[in-house]
């Protein structure tokens, strides 16, 4: 099985770019979308009903901003849709999908770069997250927690690390949170399966930055450790266009 996350940064826009061509030439058997960027009754039927998937849609309360998308071949067993604390669920940043062997949380964490408010909401976000997949993976469950971290943990994962140090995505205090959440007994699939390799999954539009390679790594795949030995792959497909980030992926043995 293969599961891929992408920020779209508009799933309209990405439409136009090519979106449903790429869909039906890859065939994820699940795609996660973060930042789609529309509320479901502004989305065409085509973008609504992709054929051979079912479809599931969190869209924030503001139009046009943050929201969340799940494709998949498979039907999930339940849906629901954001954090426990109802204060982290006004944005569609959650989609949560049980599977027989998994649950599967697609999430666009928040940018913490506009204001110190946003930042510590982004923070704040972090340790719900955290709090509850570690609740479920007491459960006895596995969890697969993909999207778009909005953080890249190391200094592997970008590009100009000195001169982003104090740039929010790359602040001590995320980076910290990526520390406990792996500590925590969570894995970042690709870092595992490729500890040395350098590459990115988001450029700036700005000072031709794709181009150039100069990127941060900040989509990610974690798994519960119980459950790493299903995951046989990862990988970043930074060749695919249509948004300022490029999908991740993930197959499942």
């Amino acid at each position: 099985m293969k599961i891929y996350s992408w920020n779209v940064n508009g799933i309209r826009a990405a439409k136009k770019k090519g979106f449903l061509e790429w869909v039906q030439q890859t065939q994820p058997d699940i795609l996660c979308l973060q930042e789609t960027k529309a509320q479901k009754e502004q989305l065409e039927e085509d973008l609504i009903n992709i054929e051979g998937y079912y479809s599931f849609f969190n869209s924030a309360e503001k139009k046009g901003y943050s929201g969340t998308a799940i494709y998949s071949k498979i039907q999930p067993l339940r849906e629901w849709y954001g954090l426990p604390q109802e204060k982290f669920n006004h944005e569609g940043r959650t989609i949560n999908l049980e599977f027989e062997d998994f649950i599967l949380m697609n999430i666009y964490f928040p940018n913490g770069k506009q204001r110190d408010e946003r930042l510590q909401f982004k923070m704040d976000f972090y340790e719900a997250l955290q709090d509850y997949a570690q609740e479920l993976v007491t459960e006895g469950k596995n969890v697969i927690i993909c999207g778009d971290y909005n953080t890249a943990h190391h200094e592997i994962d970008l590009k100009n690390p000195k001169a982003n140090a104090s740039v929010s995505g790359f602040l001590p205090e995320e980076r910290a949170w990526m520390d406990r959440f792996s500590e925590s007994g969570f894995v970042d699939t690709f870092r595992h399966l490729h500890p040395d390799e350098i590459k990115y999954s988001w450029w700036s539009y700005m000072f031709h930055a794709r181009e150039n390679n100069a990127g941060w790594r900040i989509d990610y795949f974690f798994v519960n450790e119980a459950y790493l030995s299903h995951i046989n792959e990862a990988s970043i497909h930074n060749e695919v266009m249509g948004s300022d980030h490029c999908p991740v992926s993930i197959t499942i043995i």
